[in-house]
């Protein structure tokens, strides 16, 4: 049994995604409860055939602008077998996580991401997304989200069970507060790392870029 989240189609009020990511970057929907406040940090090109879908800014990605400007940006790549020139070129890699805007501190890590960002926004940037071929859900609030009811009790099971969540893989968050969980479950980069790697590569072979974009302040 494979478990398969469609994207939505909609209709919705803006002309193109240009004017629709505008209006996301323009939200300020959360503003009193962001401590720092809003900055969305996202980047999505029409063309795009891969999408990661993480969890919220950290700090410095929130300082930056730049999505997965960290060290979980580093290992994320290293774990994909992709260079930061070809991670940040939209036209290849859509960059959507489920909240948009750094949430802050709690007392274990960065707080959740906000709940606005998907409801608000979600479905419209995915509706604008009609090539992709993977998704990458990395972490726990990214495979509630698409995963749902099929999502299984816990993260490692649920990274266990990849194969039934096609054309999604589910990832374990990649920030180094995570080497514990690494650390107990070698499986995952001896079996698991070397799909995502293939996969990725399959997919950019057959992936030209139609965009100039690098990293640049959102």
């Amino acid at each position: 049994m494979k478990c398969v989240r469609r994207f939505p189609q909609s209709i919705d009020a803006w002309p193109s995604l240009d004017a629709l990511l505008g209006a996301v970057r323009a939200c300020r929907a959360c503003e009193a409860h962001l401590p720092l406040g809003p900055r969305p940090v996202l980047q999505a090109h029409e063309m795009a055939r891969i999408l990661v879908v993480g969890q919220a800014p950290g700090l410095r990605v929130h300082e930056t602008g730049i999505p997965w400007n960290d060290a979980s940006g580093e290992r994320l790549r290293a774990w994909m077998g992709i260079d930061p020139p070809t991670f940040y070129d939209a036209s290849r890699i859509a960059i959507v996580p489920m909240g948009y805007c750094y949430p802050g501190r709690g007392s274990g890590g960065d707080l959740p991401p906000r709940r606005e960002c998907a409801r608000l926004w979600l479905d419209h940037v995915l509706a604008r997304l009609p090539r992709i071929e993977l998704t990458l859900l990395v972490g726990v609030h990214a495979q509630r989200h698409f995963l749902g009811a099929c999502r299984q009790p816990t993260l490692a099971k649920t990274v266990a069970h990849w194969e039934r969540y096609a054309p999604s893989l589910p990832l374990p968050h990649p920030s180094p507060r995570n080497q514990p969980w690494l650390g107990r479950h070698p499986w995952f980069e001896r079996e698991l790392l070397p799909v995502v790697r293939a996969r990725v590569e399959r997919i950019l072979a057959q992936t030209p870029s139609h965009s100039a974009s690098r990293p640049e302040a959102g």
